[in-house]
């Protein structure tokens, strides 16, 4: 994926392209060892700071007319927060003494010093997500699934190799090469059930070009009969990735009722099971940048809705939603293959796209069951969700300029 990273930096906004990409790792024992001992530091690391910062608020909650264990401030009143920068000097000192963080740490100068304060960096992001997005509170990690390398050695990339801070040089399953005129930033290295893959970021100085506005324009409606209807007619139907492999889910998952927890059977049962999320969320991913590259091919401009696919998670419709992935379609997959086919991609206001007629404009109240758009105006009549990828195609236009008959 790419991200956009806007610094400031002398009162100039530099645009910077970082492009992740991901390949298989092929560890030695040793290194598997070492890999899963990192994780495991990680998460006690996560646990202990989110529970230093849990029993700081709770000392907080003292009531005015009671008083007990639980509720007394049992931390000093004047203990300052435990956010980041008094957690990072906390952990700077456990080092010294603690064997166990000692041993995620600098081999050589400079070298894996960061791992661990990756990890208080992602439980302060945590936090702040918690108040500023209005998420749930951060919770205990029962593993830790990855961990990041926020700094790349010199000459880190190999043919079929990459070169990573305490586990030397690893091989990798070089799937695609890497990226020219592209400095490698940091590395990620993520544990699943089909083995450990890194994630590499790579960075370029080169300035973020705008997309400009071209001749054809396209007009897609996100539905759930239809994946996304477009304005020229197309109707995309999703493919049941989840749904259609339900019955060996239920199948496996009833095995392993039967199993004891934590033997060798019920963890291998486990494993199959988490190939098999890993294995649909892969043919979903690559099915989605398929029909991203293919609506790419057919215009210009790409116009979609702004709706907020979250309520949609939650409403009647959550399992047809989450099983297509609609919302990591639309606001995530298809505006970066535009952005990497040179496509202008924009969004469009929502309200009344199904009710509209592209014709006339004339608003037309329907209900859900009514599949058909019949205009009582103009006499229009065409699909549901191909008049409201119209009615979307046709804001696109007014919204950069365009005129619309």
């Amino acid at each position: 994926m790419c991200d956009i990273i806007n610094r400031l930096g002398n009162k100039k906004t530099v645009n910077v392209i970082t492009l992740t990409y991901q390949y298989k790792l092929k560890p030695t024992k040793q290194q598997e060892v070492e890999i899963n001992q990192i994780l495991d530091v990680c998460k006690t690391v996560y646990n202990y700071a989110l529970r230093e910062r849990k029993d700081w608020l709770s000392s907080r909650k003292s009531l005015i007319n009671r008083c007990s264990i639980i509720s007394e401030y049992i931390i000093p009143a004047d203990a300052p927060y435990p956010n980041y920068n008094c957690q990072t000097k906390s952990l700077t000192v456990a080092k010294k003494t603690n064997p166990r963080l000692k041993s995620v740490s600098a081999k050589s100068r400079h070298e894996n010093a960061q791992v661990l304060q990756q990890t208080l960096k992602t439980l302060d992001r945590a936090f702040v997500n918690m108040k500023s997005l209005g998420r749930g509170f951060p919770r205990f990690k029962k593993r830790m699934r990855s961990f990041v390398f926020p700094a790349m050695l010199k000459n880190c990339l190999g043919n079929n190799r990459f070169k990573l801070p305490q586990l030397g040089w690893v091989k990798l399953r070089q799937s695609r090469p890497y990226p020219e005129n592209m400095v490698a930033k940091q590395a990620r290295i993520v544990k699943k059930a089909s083995g450990y893959y890194l994630m590499v970021s790579f960075q370029s100085s080169e300035l973020v070009p705008d997309n400009p506005v071209g001749k054809k324009s396209l007009g897609i409606d996100a539905g759930i009969e239809n994946f996304v209807a477009t304005s020229t007619g197309q109707l995309f139907k999703s493919p049941k990735f989840l749904l259609g492999k339900l019955r060996e889910l239920k199948l496996l998952q009833r095995r392993l009722k039967n199993k004891t927890k934590g033997l060798s059977n019920w963890l291998k049962l486990q494993n199959k099971i988490a190939r098999l999320h890993e294995r649909i969320a892969n043919t979903r991913r690559d099915w989605h940048f398929k029909l991203a590259h293919q609506l790419c091919d057919l215009a210009d401009n790409i116009f979609v809705e702004d709706i907020n696919f979250t309520s949609w998670s939650k409403g009647i419709v959550r399992k047809q939603s989450l099983d297509s992935g609609i919302g990591k379609f639309i606001n995530e997959i298809l505006p970066y293959v535009c952005w990497k086919r040179g496509k202008y991609y924009c969004k469009v206001d929502k309200n009344y796209t199904s009710q509209e007629c592209p014709n006339c404009g004339y608003v037309n109240k329907k209900k859900l069951a009514d599949r058909k758009h019949n205009c009582s105006n103009c006499g229009c009549q065409v699909n549901r969700d191909v008049a409201a990828a119209k009615v979307i195609r046709n804001r696109g236009l007014m919204a950069v300029g365009h005129t619309v008959k």
